[in-house]
């Protein structure tokens, strides 16, 4: 069980770090060579979603799971997005909004699909926070991100979102943010949840991710910094662990 693995892993005081694939930002190529990178690297987990996803999923989950071992989980921005090809799901509600769809809409309209599939559910609250820039996922989302300096809202939504029985939360800047998130909010949502703390968005450089594991966060993740630079992937990996 991934979530076993997740858990496991926290325990023993271990940051992990999860690479973000959009199909649509690859050639077959260039998603079988950043599979390869990954192995090397040490990637933990693997996400694959975007915001749109013109190339049928299913079938490049086949080609990453074909070159990788490394667990790959959805990360769906739609209901198009559901494929029984991966391990497990990422099944985000996003209560930092307030657009019903995205906080159980979808969920309704997906979730039959969804159990016959086997995936691994793994429900997550998923929080967008301002990143400095207005993000695909704000935008397809119709919702506002939460201010990188309301940390004391953030830190409610994390709580409410734990209470409501969500395993996992999301801080997101959103993809190709200017900034990351706010360190002292990553430290005060941390204190005061008792589950896995992911945070994503708008991490460029080592140091970025070094901050943010200091600062609290259980897992990190990478896309977009990747898809440009995919070189970097096993400097960020080892800052992530260090």
């Amino acid at each position: 069980m991934i979530s076993d693995f997740i858990s496991k892993s926290i325990a023993n005081k271990k940051k992990l770090f999860a690479l973000l694939i959009d199909p649509d930002k690859h050639t077959t190529k260039s998603l079988i060579d950043l599979c390869k990178n990954a192995n090397d690297s040490g990637v933990d987990l693997i996400l694959v979603g975007g915001s749109l996803l013109n190339n049928d999923i299913g079938s490049s989950i086949e080609i990453i799971k074909s070159i990788s071992k490394i667990p790959t989980l959805l990360f769906p921005g739609n209901l198009l997005q559901i494929s029984n090809k991966a391990d497990a799901i990422l099944l985000l509600s996003l209560i930092s909004g307030r657009n019903p769809d995205l906080l159980i809409g979808n969920h309704v309209i997906a979730s039959s699909h969804i159990k016959r599939s086997n995936l691994e559910v793994l429900p997550t609250g998923y929080i967008l926070i301002e990143g400095g820039k207005t993000t695909s996922v704000e935008y397809m989302s119709n919702t506002k991100p939460i201010p990188s300096d309301k940390i004391d809202i953030a830190v409610a939504t994390a709580i409410a979102g734990e209470m409501l029985g969500l395993k996992y939360i999301y801080l997101e800047a959103g993809s190709g943010a200017n900034n990351v998130v706010n360190l002292g909010m990553i430290t005060n949502v941390k204190k005061n949840i008792s589950i896995p703390l992911i945070v994503g968005g708008g991490f460029r450089t080592e140091d970025d991710i070094k901050k943010a594991t200091f600062a609290g966060a259980d897992i990190i993740v990478v896309g977009t910094t990747l898809e440009q630079k995919p070189h970097v992937l096993p400097f960020l990996v080892k800052a992530c662990k260090n």
